[in-house]
């Protein structure tokens, strides 16, 4: 009867919660992050004071994360998006239904179409969506509106929802999920970026009693009769713990336990999200009630996400702009990024201070196909062959999408772990 020796491999938003969970359950807990940094593609870089984000982020309200975060008493401060918002088709902006008044007065959808979608978000709170788990959101969308504009719409507000562009894999099961999700509750734009979470988790874990070590590099995962015994560092060192719970890609997993078959299959089999990112800090915005623009001919968005969160100076807008890939989009153009702020901020080039281009930013690790069986088909947080290993990120789990899985998936780790924290080692992970 002994405290259960855990070691976390990974310092993203998923390895610090585990960390800070399992410390606080009584666990000795060690993390090992191979960058000098934290955060992993939560990680907010300053420039110019404009706070840039790895991509658009945003936290959804009603998710996974702020069930978490709650519990380790994090309360994340930001604002909610909405006002400013606008449709994008044929290179032109419409009004952005968000309620029954706009949806009436919205030139984006003819009539019947408008009827179509009115009767379908009605009812969307009240679908079962655990038997949509082998249908795609294409099939879903064809069963549900007969009219094409309809259908258009409510695959945008898939895109912006999911963060992901194809609806012929997406399972509807996730994807009706987020939706259900996202009107219901929306979402929050963090103040100063989402290393403010970064910079909470890492404060509960130390609280905790958590060992933090950055620039560490875990060459691979020593097991024993297919059990955990311990972790190799670069320098030769091992380690030696009860149990790892492994925070990075199904690539980074399965490189970890070499020579595991079934680790292998999950990495090669996982089909990862993407998207084209371009982030602008800007001196001013040249029509500054423009905040927000969906592509509903095609897979756009633009926001500004300083009109709702602290992330730029005095005066200056932090603006995200995206393209959502799909296998297709093998060589997104930065221009085709720059057209959508054509549209929505006409001579916005004059006022850019701090500019990034991200041709091919992973969104999430997998993406939940219908063909597989949606969520139940992602691979578990405890590796069921290997006793005492665990994996948590945005891949894993039966619960939410984005960072919602990470943090479902690190609290899923952390029950199991303390249910057995008074158990004999022989049964950690068993």
């Amino acid at each position: 009867m002994r405290t259960t020796r855990v070691a976390v491999v990974g310092g993203g938003l998923g390895g610090l919660t585990a960390a800070a969970l399992l410390a606080r359950g009584g666990c000795e807990v060690s993390l090992y992050e191979r960058s000098k940094h934290l955060g992993g593609r939560a990680q907010t870089s300053d420039v110019e004071g404009f706070r840039f984000n790895l991509g658009p982020h945003a936290l959804y309200r009603g998710g996974a994360a702020m069930r978490v975060l709650g519990s380790l008493g994090v309360k994340p401060k930001g604002g909610i998006p909405g006002e400013g918002s606008y449709a994008l088709r044929a290179g032109r902006l419409h009004t952005l239904p968000r309620g029954a008044v706009s949806l009436m007065t919205t030139d984006v959808l003819t009539l019947a179409g408008k009827l179509e979608l009115a009767r379908l978000l009605a009812g969307l709170p009240r679908i079962d969506t655990e038997p949509l788990s082998r249908v795609s959101m294409r099939e879903w969308l064809a069963t549900r509106l007969s009219r094409e504009d309809a259908r258009a719409l409510v695959g945008a507000l898939t895109r912006v929802s999911t963060y992901c562009a194809d609806l012929d894999s997406l399972s509807a099961e996730v994807a009706v999920s987020q939706l259900q999700m996202a009107l219901a509750a929306n979402v929050l734009y963090l103040d100063g970026g989402w290393s403010s979470l970064v910079d909470a988790l890492e404060a509960r874990a130390r609280e905790a009693g958590a060992k933090l070590e950055l620039s560490a590099r875990v060459e691979s995962v020593v097991l024993q009769s297919a059990q955990v015994h311990g972790l190799e560092l670069a320098d030769g060192t091992v380690r030696e713990v009860d149990a790892v719970v492994l925070a990075g890609s199904p690539g980074d997993v399965a490189s970890l336990v070499p020579g595991d078959a079934v680790l292998a299959r999950d990495a090669a089999d996982a089909v990862p999200v993407k998207a084209a990112t371009l982030e602008l800090g800007m001196s001013s915005l040249p029509r500054p009630e423009a905040l927000f623009a969906l592509g509903v001919d095609g897979p756009w968005y633009a926001s500004v996400h300083s009109a709702s969160a602290r992330l730029a100076p005095e005066g200056g807008a932090m603006v995200h702009v995206m393209k959502y890939l799909t296998g297709a989009d093998a060589d997104p153009r930065e221009a085709d990024l720059e057209g959508v702020m054509d549209v929505l901020q006409p001579g916005w080039r004059e006022h850019v201070v701090a500019k990034r281009f991200r041709p091919s930013l992973t969104v999430t690790h997998l993406l939940p196909s219908a063909k597989a069986g949606g969520l139940a088909s992602r691979p578990t947080a405890r590796v069921p062959h290997v006793s005492g290993l665990f994996r948590v990120g945005d891949w894993v789990g039966p619960e939410g999408m984005l960072a919602d899985a990470a943090f479902a998936s690190a609290e899923s780790v952390a029950r199991t772990l303390m249910q057995r924290q008074a158990a004999p080692r022989r049964a950690v992970g068993a």
